[in-house]
Order: structure tokens, then sequence, then C-alpha cells
């Protein structure tokens, strides 16, 4: 048994370790910070209008769906034949899902997946979109993915099924990364970001991932398209870990609208996976970026649950279902 003399001085050893600890984290955030605030970014890339189009620069998807929906991917010959992947006169970028076929039930039904030929390790990503998919049965992603899935990760920006209204951004690593959404900042206690933690494990073997739900019901869908002609979303991905945001279209920062994005200026991101939790560097690396829309599958999943009429194999069938299902992009730049 510690005698008292021997008990304070233990006591206070653990006290002064718990601050060294504390004021280690404090100062390791405020260079942080200071580093993010002296940060300029560099244009890299910007994809717009008949980039979309152009395979040198995003590939299509060939094929059945690799994620188990009911999606019947196109190539880009056969997408622009069929009316699917096309610039309007405006500019603008449209990938959709044919709504013009009433289909057997069973049947899978013709959809667009790009992937960009280009790889990252980093940067500061930001899409602009007029319109995303939704609708009953229907399952869209914006996301990035390494090679040989999971062992280069995945970051997904914008998903979600069905008629939801809030958007679902989630990270995955491979089994025994180790890596874990933490929602409290270590030095302040408060919370690091606005969404709402629906899974902290990013190796999950469900491949349920560590995700967060933005609260704000323009993010997805609807309410995404209705709010004044859609927004922006935008991630940086650095050796500070990954954060995200949400822009409905009348709350863009005006240094984006300019070209030269400054994060440090902007409000807390929607989710924030810190590198304190996951090394970034050895789990995230050689993304491609990605944009589709899926049909059931994961929509299969929630549609119980949907508040969409029948089953979401007679969703598939009914062409009116698919009048909202498609991207509309006016441009997606890439910072370094």
């Amino acid at each position: 048994m510690l005698t008292a003399s021997l008990l304070i001085l233990s006591l206070a050893v653990a006290v002064l370790a718990g601050n060294h600890s504390s004021l280690r984290r404090h100062h390791l955030e405020h260079a942080r910070s200071v580093e993010e605030r002296g940060k300029t970014y560099t244009l890299e890339v910007k994809y717009q209008g008949n980039d979309f189009l152009d395979e040198n620069q995003w590939s299509y998807w060939d094929g059945a769906d690799p994620s188990g929906g009911q999606a019947k991917y196109m190539s880009r010959k056969n997408a622009v034949n069929d009316g699917i992947a096309y610039v309007q006169a405006d500019n603008v970028a449209v990938l959709k899902v044919d709504n013009t076929n009433d289909l057997a039930i069973g049947k899978a039904r013709h959809s667009v997946r790009i992937t960009s030929t280009k790889t990252y390790n980093g940067g500061l990503f930001i899409a602009d979109f007029k319109a995303m998919p939704h609708g009953c049965s229907v399952w869209p992603a914006w996301w990035s993915v390494g090679p040989n899935w999971p062992s280069g990760g995945e970051i997904d920006i914008v998903e979600g099924t069905n008629v939801l209204t809030n958007n679902q951004l989630t990270l995955h690593t491979a089994s025994g990364s180790g890596c874990t959404l933490v929602a409290q900042s270590p030095a302040s206690g408060s919370k690091a970001f606005t969404g709402n933690v629906v899974g902290t494990n990013c190796a999950d073997p469900s491949n349920a991932g560590c995700g967060v739900v933005d609260p704000d019901t323009t993010s997805y869908g609807h309410g995404f398209d209705a709010n004044g002609a859609g927004g922006v979303f935008a991630h940086r991905w650095d050796s500070n870990g990954v954060k995200a945001w949400h822009f409905k279209r009348s709350e863009i920062p005006p240094d984006i609208t300019a070209g030269a994005p400054t994060p440090s200026t902007w409000p807390e991101p929607v989710v924030f996976w810190s590198s304190d939790n996951c090394d970034v560097g050895a789990h995230l690396y050689d993304h491609q970026l990605v944009l589709d829309i899926s049909v059931c599958g994961w929509a299969g999943g929630t549609y119980p649950y949907s508040g969409c009429p029948g089953t979401c194999e007679q969703a598939v069938a009914h062409k009116t279902n698919f009048d909202n299902a498609k991207w509309m992009i006016n441009y997606i730049a890439v910072y370094q």
C-alpha cells in the first residue's frame, strides 16, 4: 500500500503527465491550424462539359453493377446513343438512368458509372452539382476508391437511397487498419464536425465503415435539387486527415466561386476523419474519382423503410421512378 506522501507524489505525476499530453495535443492542433491558414491551393484540373464524355479523362463501366445493384452500366458510346450521357447547351454535363422504357420485373435498368483515369493521393476536391439523382430504388454516389478494395480505402462524399433527405458520408479502410472516427476534438473536447455519427469503425467487417449523416435536409435528393439549383460538395484530403463540407447554392463561399478556395475560412465541416485516428497515408492511396447511379442494391436493403410503394424490383420496372435519377454537373475541380 502507498504511503500518503507517495500517493500524493503519484497523483502529481499523473496530473503532470495528463497536462503534458493535453498540451501536446493542443500544440499539435495549433500547428495544424497555422499550417491550414497558410495553405494556398493551385488548380490541377477542372472537369467540365465534354470532359465527362472524354474517355481519356473518364472511363465508362460497361456491364453489370459491381456493387450488386440492378443497374446495367453502359459504355460511353451506348450511353450517348441512349441519351443517358450528354452535355446541355449551357455546358452542364448530365449522367442519368434510363427513364424512357418500362421493363419486366427483375430486368436490369440502363445507367451510367464513370471513373477518372487520373489517380490522386490527396488534394482539395470541389464538386458543383446542379442536381443529384433520387427516387424510389435509386442509389447514387460521388466517391473515390483506391486499388485492391478495401486496401487502398474508399471515401464516400455523397451517398443515399430512395427518397432520403439527408446525405451520408463514409470512410472505408482495410481490416486491421485501426482507423476509427472520433467526434470530439482531443484538445477542446467539443465536437469537431456537424454530422451525426452512425459508425465509428472504418474497417467494420460488415463494410459499414465509419460514417456520418448530414443533418441538413438540403444535402441530398429532392431537398438538394429544390433549394436553388443544387450546391457544392468539397473535401480536403491531406496529412491531417479528410474533411468534407456541403454548401447549398446560396451559401457557397466566394473564394470557391473565385477559384481561390480557402478551407481554413469555411465553417465547421460535416465530417472530419482525423489522422490522429487513422494513418491516411497508409490506408488511402491512388484514388480514382467515381460518379455512379445504381438501382436497388443498398437501396433494396433500405426499401422496406423508405416509404416507397411495392418492392424495389417493382420500382425498377417503372420508368417514371427515374425522372429525377440524374447527375447534372457544373464542374468537378481538383486543387493541390
